[in-house]
């Protein structure tokens, strides 16, 4: 009898110890996660779930649809025309100078795709340094309401990756390898943007 009750006693005062351990864990947590100084935000995270990216990405499309046409009626120029020249007889006046109007075209397609290309490589990163700034900005002012000291961006790896540079440029800038406890900011971001771009329509 003696030994059963002290069994049970061992037993239940195991149990007391460990709803104490558990009850003071959930309260570290708690209060690493109420007193932390240091905010997060997924930077990539906003700029995929964002209206204004989104829409910006859609007017985008549209836009090289239709270089992409412009591109392609001047190409079947350019094919017509040198169709036509196969039908004159070489060395002719009529062949020469069918013949520089061709090369014309052809050096005007050519910079224009060229600068088509350029174009929009140039448009796409000052859209994404202006929404960049935007979110930097956002995160200063949640960090100066919430107390925050710090707010780092938390990119999370995908993998695998594509290549053994990919992976190398993935290790070199993942800096951020764990941010429990820490305010994460990236939907109070995305809010915030999408309200001004309500506001904006």
């Amino acid at each position: 009898m003696k030994v059963k009750t002290m069994v049970l006693s061992c037993l239940a005062s195991a149990v007391v110890l460990l709803a104490g351990y558990q009850y003071t864990c959930a309260q570290t947590k708690a209060g690493q996660s109420a007193n932390s100084k240091i905010g997060v935000v997924n930077v990539r995270k906003v700029f995929r779930s964002c209206k204004r990216n989104a829409k910006y990405r859609e007017q985008a499309i549209a836009e090289q649809s239709k270089i992409k046409a412009e591109e392609e009626k001047l190409s079947k120029e350019v094919e017509a025309q040198e169709a036509g020249l196969k039908a004159l007889k070489p060395g002719s006046t009529d062949y020469m100078t069918q013949y520089k109007e061709l090369l014309q075209k052809r050096a005007g397609l050519e910079a224009q795709v060229r600068f088509n290309g350029q174009q929009r490589i140039v448009k796409d990163q000052r859209w994404t340094e202006q929404l960049y700034q935007e979110i930097l900005k956002m995160a200063g002012e949640l960090a100066q309401q919430k107390g925050l000291e710090l707010v780092l961006d938390v990119d999370e790896p995908e993998f695998p990756v594509a290549s053994a540079d990919e992976l190398m440029m993935t290790l070199s800038t993942n800096k951020v390898l764990y941010s429990g406890g820490c305010a994460d900011l990236t939907d109070e971001i995305v809010t915030r943007l999408d309200a001004q771009e309500s506001a904006n329509k």
